[in-house]
């Protein structure tokens, strides 16, 4: 433990490390009182005689067993183990496969039938004849899909179209009319290994020696166009920084904060590397992620071959410890999110929570268009539960260095996910910093707290860049 030095920070502490039973089924042996010759050699009478006997001595006495009945248990378990026969779990597969069909259906009005006189589908039939050159092959039947039924897709999809061409003129429009002259800062379109396009943008200083890099990933509902003012801050220090909107975010491509799978989100974001390293060969490359971004960056940087280049990452409230506002969402989450994954959970979203003491900054993230303000959607509700689980259970093949800060009050990320990642990483170099009475989104708290955090995370990345 390492007491708090002069800073302006309220900190609570400061942690710096280097250095199935089987069943015997009894099958009852049946010999019927008197051998009967073989029925072949018999008349119909005979034969019916002869089987009527068989019948009367295999039929059981009343009140005794049958010596022939299959005895696999007895009492209730008998008639409980009988419910998890091969049998009784086909049917339920059934009986469930039904409920799932059923709610899938579309209810849809019934669709107006359009009749077709004789002669016009004589006509459509000497046509087709004509077009195979007069054969006498059979032709199979036509299908024609009504144009309706697929509208409303054409619709939805021109509709999506609309809205990310939107979002990506104007993340567009920011960066051209940043009229910062102590910075050059440029956007680009970087397309992923499934034909995503994702807005991506950079700050890099006009005078001064380039010392390193830092790959800036957002949080969820938000985009790397926020963190401006702190790439700027990085410039000024010699560091060129590079930020990217995750699928569904900011000018990216996919509906608005919708994630179908963040493990897309921690392949781009490899990708993504790989292109400013070659761009930038020979300076260390760190990452700064904050919430859903940190934990991105976190399963990232368990890949042994993204911790090979990059030098570390630091991570602001990240969403490692994250709870449902309802543990019944834990278990419906799996379900609903395969059959209804756009659909919208009011409930999830702790509607009202704040994430900064700021009010100003409050009204500016909730008043950007580029800012998803709806309920979360249940896939990617689902996916950040998945992430967060994951990495907990693999906290300790983590060994990139790293700094991590949270804030004791925040509601969205639990504090004690910050301090289980701090205990269990196997790093060398490892750093915690517990924000007394700051909220989540750290860099939009007020000041002068937002200075001192922003400075505190250029001292550690000076440090580290020095070595």
């Amino acid at each position: 433990m390492v007491s708090l030095g002069t800073t302006a920070l309220a900190t609570t502490s400061i942690l710096t490390h280097k250095a199935e039973p089987q069943f015997h089924a009894k099958v009852g042996n049946f010999k019927p009182r008197k051998t009967y010759p073989s029925l072949e050699t018999r008349s119909l009478d005979q034969k019916s005689l002869a089987i009527e006997r068989i019948l009367m001595v295999m039929e059981p006495k009343q009140g005794a067993s049958s010596p022939s009945a299959l005895m696999l248990t007895s009492g209730a378990s008998g008639r409980i183990n009988a419910l998890f026969s091969l049998r009784a779990l086909k049917s339920l597969l059934v009986l469930i496969r039904a409920v799932v069909l059923l709610l899938l259906m579309p209810f849809r009005g019934r669709k107006r039938v359009v009749l077709v006189s004789a002669t016009a589908a004589d006509k459509s039939k000497d046509e087709r004849s004509e077009s195979n050159g007069g054969s006498n092959r059979k032709v199979g039947p036509v299908v024609r899909v009504p144009a309706t039924a697929l509208s409303w897709r054409r619709a939805a999809s021109s509709s999506l179209e609309q809205e990310v061409a939107a979002r990506r003129e104007m993340a567009k429009k920011r960066v051209v009319q940043d009229g910062d002259e102590t910075v050059v800062r440029e956007f680009s379109i970087f397309t992923n290994v499934r034909g995503d396009a994702l807005f991506t943008q950079s700050w890099r200083p006009v005078n001064g020696e380039t010392r390193g890099l830092v790959i800036l990933l957002h949080g969820l509902n938000e985009h790397s166009g926020r963190y401006s003012n702190f790439a700027k801050k990085l410039n000024a220090y010699g560091f060129n920084v590079y930020g990217m909107d995750w699928i569904g975010h900011g000018g990216s491509d996919g509906l608005h904060a919708y994630v179908h799978s963040l493990d897309d989100a921690v392949c781009d974001l490899k990708s993504f590397i790989e292109r400013v390293l070659a761009e930038n060969p020979g300076l260390p490359c760190f990452c700064f992620g904050h919430s859903t971004g940190a934990a991105i960056i976190l399963k990232a940087a368990l890949d042994p071959k993204v911790e090979a280049c990059i030098s570390g990452v630091v991570l602001t409230s990240p969403a490692v410890g994250v709870q449902p506002s309802h543990p019944i969402y834990t278990i419906l989450a799996p379900i609903v999110s395969l059959l209804l994954p756009r659909y919208q959970v009011g409930a999830a979203n702790k509607k009202g929570l704040v994430v900064s003491r700021d009010p100003e900054a409050l009204k500016a993230k909730y008043s950007d268009p580029l800012v998803y303000t709806g309920s979360i959607r249940v896939r990617t509700g689902h996916e950040i539960l998945r992430i967060a689980s994951y990495l907990q259970q693999n906290l300790r093949k983590l060994r990139v260095p790293f700094l991590v800060l949270h804030g004791t009050a925040d509601g969205v990320t639990d504090p004690d996910g910050s301090v289980k990642l701090y205990e269990e990483a196997s790093a060398t170099d490892k750093t915690i910093r517990l924000l007394e009475g700051h909220l989540h989104d750290l860099l939009f708290e007020p000041e002068p707290e937002r200075e001192a955090i922003m400075e505190e995370i250029i001292e550690w990345l000076n440090c580290r860049v020095e070595r």
